[in-house]
């Protein structure tokens, strides 16, 4: 049985994400910072509901503990949750900067440390870290969140040389602008000047990088490691 926790699940990319592999079969938990968007999308799905912060440690736990009491210790892990703040580097704070790096790489951590031991006990597992092209690229008035997003990146790489040889695949995807909630929060000038750079003219849909993410928990990527994936609209080609 494929176990999955997605983090951030609530909405936007996380929630299609969710959808896309509970109707593949997986038993889904669903986790999100906010509550109430977790137990609508654990209804649609069918999966589990559970409130927490990925940065917050004693929260990690209980989501990891909760899914095992209910399904069994998960086999596959999409760390997704995320957070964006749009300002020029002169004018972010350290707060802005800790609070970037807390939910995206601290939380990818702290979640990936978690469900990693019964991963390798097990001798297999899949871990999908959720990037970024500015990751990539870097981005104006998101320094904060390009760094955030590069250090998944590296992240990915690293973890991937560590464990492949134990069974547990990791690797990333690094979406280009797509149509979530936290994108439709950046301004508009910045959307528009944004979609008109992208060789497809429009950004892509939540469904579209969820695909991404159901391949590589596949055994159809069995022999992807330490990979980023990019859906982008062709905003970056390598």
């Amino acid at each position: 049985m494929s176990i999955v926790i997605v983090t951030g699940a609530g909405s936007g990319i996380g929630r299609a994400v969710a959808q896309n592999l509970a109707a593949q079969g997986y038993q889904v938990v669903i986790n999100d910072f906010n509550g109430d968007a977790a137990k609508a999308v654990a209804a649609e799905t069918g999966g589990l509901a559970v409130q927490g912060d990925v940065s917050n440690e004693a929260d990690v736990t209980r989501m990891v503990a909760e899914c095992t009491s209910a399904y069994g210790a998960p086999t596959h892990l999409v760390n997704n949750a995320g957070h964006v703040h749009q300002a020029r580097f002169t004018d972010l704070t350290a707060a802005d900067f800790d609070k970037m790096i807390a939910v995206h790489l601290r939380g990818t951590f702290l979640c990936t440390h978690a469900v990693l031991p019964a991963m390798i006990a097990a001798g297999k597992g899949c871990v999908v870290n959720m990037a970024s092209q500015l990751g990539q690229i870097g981005g104006i008035e998101l320094v904060h969140y390009s760094a955030a997003k590069a250090g998944i990146i590296g992240m990915t790489k690293a973890l991937a040389r560590e464990v492949s040889t134990q069974g547990v695949r990791v690797n990333a995807v690094a979406p280009g602008p797509i149509n979530t909630p936290l994108v439709r929060a950046l301004s508009d000038d910045w959307r528009a000047a944004k979609a008109a750079e992208l060789p497809l003219g429009r950004f892509g849909e939540p469904e579209d990088v969820a695909e991404t993410v159901a391949f590589l928990c596949s055994d159809a990527a069995k022999i992807y490691v330490g990979q980023t994936l990019s859906p982008n609209s062709g905003d970056v080609m390598l």
